[in-house]
């Protein structure tokens, strides 16, 4: 079993940062992946960015590469989103998730973990 609590998130400007924490506890070693994922008001849960566990291998979508940094902390069993340059489509209630065993990171049916979720919102 394996428990993710996320935050960090909240109100900011265009143009402003946010790092989103994720702290996991349980089976969080056999992790494959950590992945970010987001949901805006009537819009299906796309995915954002996620990192394997062992080698830090790291994957964006193409709507936040260059804006968005994941990262993860070992010691401390947490993963970070920072997010760079936010935009006004960037709002959404951002989730963490854990991936157990190893299978395609993008898509969010095959997660086996989810955190409660943390909203963004970005004003123009």
């Amino acid at each position: 079993q394996v428990q993710l609590v996320e935050s960090g998130g909240g109100l900011v400007q265009a143009g402003g940062s946010l790092r989103l924490s994720c702290a996991a506890s349980g089976r969080a070693f056999s992790a494959y992946a950590l992945g970010w994922f987001r949901q805006a008001p009537g819009k299906e849960r796309e995915f954002v960015a996620r990192i394997t566990w062992s080698g830090g291998s790291t994957y964006y979508a193409d709507s936040v590469k260059g804006r968005f940094t994941i990262s993860r902390d070992s010691a401390k069993n947490t993963v970070y989103l920072q997010m760079n340059s936010l935009k006004p489509e960037d709002t959404a209630v951002y989730y963490c998730a854990a991936l157990v065993t190893v299978a395609p990171t993008t898509n969010p049916d095959l997660y086996h973990y989810w955190g409660q979720g943390t909203q963004v919102t970005v004003s123009s």
